[in-house]
């Protein structure tokens, strides 16, 4: 048996869940998440928890055994606590500007960058001002939603429009990543004469 698969899936006070012919759906207090979901796999809900089977002990089943209960696992918590995905954006002059639903980034183009957030997705923005020890964090933004891939996949987003370059680390970050670093021409210059 798969260890994550065979787990059962408790359900938190406030969380219900209802299965349909070929999907589920969870409601919590946070929102609603529906999702199709592979028909092979056995779901079933029972004594305030969610049990996924599997029919077979063949590798596909075996392989979708633990992800769908993951995946449903995710939901449950999406729609009880909710995911939060933080960003931190460093250089000089760099900013964003809230509206709606939609991010006005200077980011050093000669241009704004413009990104609409999906429904479901919410945006927090601090801002920095520079105070010697650290001059190139401009702000942090957080992004909160109840859909985990859909977050992952807004986040990764925002960030590839200014991934962080490796000679001062400008760009957009994950908070807690580390940007591996390069020597300059000047400083490599400096070591070899």
């Amino acid at each position: 048996m798969s260890r994550i698969g065979k787990e059962p899936i408790p359900l938190p006070s406030g969380v219900s869940a209802n299965l349909a012919d070929d999907g589920l759906t969870v409601t919590g207090p946070r929102g609603e998440l529906a999702r199709r979901l592979h028909q092979a796999m056995h779901i079933a809900v029972q004594d305030n928890s969610i049990i996924v089977q599997r029919p077979s002990d063949s590798k596909q089943h075996r392989s979708l055994h633990g992800l769908t209960r993951t995946l449903i696992a995710n939901m449950v918590r999406g729609v009880s606590e909710g995911y939060v995905k933080v960003l931190e954006l460093y250089g000089v002059g760099f900013r964003i500007q809230p509206q709606a639903q939609r991010l006005t980034m200077q980011l050093g183009f000669s241009h704004p960058v413009i990104i609409d957030l999906p429904e479901g997705i919410s945006a927090q923005i601090e801002t920095f001002v520079p105070t010697g020890e650290n001059d190139y964090l401009s702000c942090r933004l957080t992004l909160a939603g109840i859909d985990k891939e859909l977050l992952g996949q807004t986040a990764a987003t925002i960030r590839a429009t200014k991934k962080p370059e490796p000679y001062k680390g400008k760009g957009f970050r994950y908070q807690g990543e580390h940007v591996r670093r390069k020597a300059g021409k000047a400083a490599q210059a400096a070591t070899v004469g």
